[in-house]
């Protein structure tokens, strides 16, 4: 339990204000929680005794009203401060998990299901929530309100009273300790099914046409509920220890009664007490059933927000697998692979195996080959998203290690093959690669993407919204929207990676003549299996299993024998053999 506040203590540290006004306004809470029993117990005596006047009933009744009165609005105060901190908390830790999220490299994602991380940006977070506001207004309240009231009912009324009555109290504080350390565990063991029913939920709202397709409904359906009925079966283990917290808590309270009642008449009998001050300490007793119960609640909450932020915690403490780099920055985009070798974080053999070549400012380079000869890979050394392989990778001179990393990334200008779009429109997905680009400069660049007739048979034209990542748009348009999305920036160098596979030929030919025509000066690499997209270029490389098997001109590579001669062949001839 006190681990979870440790762990959350940079937080309370960096608030000490508002936790000190929290602690002040719940101490005059319990003091005047206290004041009604008293006056209750004494009303009884006076009564007892028949010296209750018309004077001290009216001056009780406003002594109990202004009471009330005011402890209803201490009581709002910290209540309000102490929520509010939990809402501010989680919006911290909700910022920094974003920021993570965008800061780390693709191999981070590479071995993290999407669920599970979305399970902790959303239930871990709002467990956090909880354990900070519900959890610490229960330790703060619980705490001292029974520590008020004990020394209360020790010191007003009768300390072996007190001592009996409470006897069954450090039983019930270390059963719930044991199940708080249980419930810890499994309330992990629950969230990492809930990431895993969450990552299949992703799945299948993604993949509902294929599935759709294979008539695959009822097998996906049943794995499904494997899930859910295993994310239920962990979930229902912390609730089984959870509900023995509230059992538990009366059968010691009433306890507690039992003893009262049985030792206090005896005390009552030998004069020690009177009646009312017997009532006045079962009233007592019988508010100790909110802290009791508080603390068997507050060990579950505790722990369950103790190994939430310890999920959250294990992402924040994640780190990057990419050096932070240098201050240089690229002027010329001029560049020189010398015998870069390449292998990916979790892979065993090298994706690129010493790729040597240089490409100047201005020129256009082809990149092909047979699927998963590592063309891909060649373009993110470029990107900077791995941690770097071997050989020297320089850039005007300077090597990739040396250059600044955000602004190495400003002077290019990528399409991936995936084409992600932003379920937004069409103009916030074009804009998104220079927000503050001209009305002219986008429709230039949509223009030059050949997306402007597409654009005209569209419902709502710019602000047509593309659907869950361009689910209501075809291939060929998602592919355009993105070569657009590129070309606003007027990057130094455009990266097209496999960008123009589901366009038509006259449609890839008029986007190719675009850059050709509006891109002089400017390097632009292209990796296709299409080889008229790469015609035009300065330099084309043939990659087979991450190494340079030819290198030249399209004309050049004709007249040879090898890989990019065959392909050449067997377009030119329809497919025929």
């Amino acid at each position: 339990m006190f681990g979870y506040i440790r762990k959350i203590s940079w937080y309370i540290f960096s608030n000490k204000k508002r936790y000190a006004f929290i602690v002040i306004f719940l101490l005059i809470a319990n003091v005047l929680d206290i004041i009604p029993p008293q006056l209750i117990g004494r009303t009884i005596d006076l009564i007892n005794n028949g010296e209750l006047t018309q004077e001290m009933t009216r001056n009780i009744l406003i002594i109990f009203a202004a009471v009330i009165i005011l402890s209803y609005t201490v009581s709002y105060w910290w209540g309000y401060l102490l929520f509010e901190g939990a809402i501010k908390i989680e919006s911290i830790l909700r910022s920094r998990l974003m920021r993570k999220f965008l800061l780390l490299s693709p191999s981070f994602y590479e071995r993290s299901k999407t669920g599970d991380l979305m399970a902790k940006a959303t239930n871990d977070l709002r467990t956090v929530n909880m354990a900070t506001g519900f959890g610490i207004i229960t330790l703060l309240d619980a705490t001292t309100f029974l520590l008020t009231i004990v020394l209360v009912m020790g010191f007003t009324i009768s300390w072996q009273l007190t001592f009996f009555a409470l006897i069954p109290l450090p039983l019930l504080a270390i059963i719930e300790q044991r199940l708080g350390k249980m419930i810890n565990k499994r309330h992990k063991s629950s969230q990492e099914a809930f990431g895993v029913m969450n990552d299949a939920v992703l799945e299948v709202v993604e993949g509902v046409r294929l599935t759709r397709s294979y008539v695959q409904e009822d097998a996906e359906n049943n794995r499904f509920k494997r899930l859910t009925d295993n994310y239920l079966n962990k979930f229902m283990k912390v609730e089984k220890l959870d509900a023995f917290f509230q059992p538990l808590t009366i059968i010691v309270v009433s306890s507690s009664i039992a003893i009262s009642f049985s030792y206090g008449a005896v005390l009552v009998n030998s004069g020690a007490i009177t009646v009312g001050e017997l009532i006045t300490f079962n009233v007592y007793l019988n508010m100790l059933i909110w802290p009791m119960f508080a603390l068997g609640m507050l060990f579950n909450i505790m722990e369950r927000g103790n190994a939430s932020y310890d999920r959250i915690q294990h992402v924040l403490d994640e780190t990057d697998d990419l050096k932070a780099g240098g201050e240089e920055t690229v002027k010329e985009t001029n560049f020189n692979f010398n015998e870069v070798s390449f292998k990916y974080p979790t892979g065993k053999h090298n994706s690129l195996e010493n790729i040597t070549i240089e490409l100047n400012k201005g020129e256009t380079l082809g990149i092909v080959g047979r699927t998963g000869s590592g063309k891909s890979t060649f373009i993110k050394q470029l990107l900077k998203i791995y941690p770097e392989g071997t050989g020297d990778l320089v850039i005007d001179g300077i090597n990739i290690s040396n250059l600044n990393r955000e602004k190495l990334r400003e002077k290019l200008g990528y399409v991936s093959q995936e084409n992600i779009l932003f379920s937004r429109t069409v103009r916030e997905n074009i804009m998104f690669g220079k927000p503050d680009a001209t009305e002219a400069e986008m429709m230039e660049a949509i223009r030059l993407s050949a997306f402007d007739e597409d654009l005209k048979r569209m419902p709502e034209g710019l602000d047509t919204l593309v659907g869950e990542k361009g689910v209501s748009l075809s291939g060929g348009q998602k592919q355009r929207i993105s070569i657009a999305r590129s070309l606003i920036r007027q990057p130094d160098i455009l990266i097209l990676d496999d960008a123009l596979s589901a366009v038509d030929a006259r449609t890839e030919q008029r986007i190719i003549n675009h850059i050709k025509n509006n891109r002089l000066g400017k390097t632009t690499i292209i990796i296709t299996h299409r080889l008229s997209a790469v015609h035009h270029a300065d330099k084309i490389i043939v990659l087979d299993n991450g190494r340079i098997v030819e290198s030249g001109t399209h004309e050049q590579l004709s007249e040879g024998s090898g890989w990019y001669s065959a392909q050449n062949d067997y377009f030119i001839t329809g497919g025929e053999s």
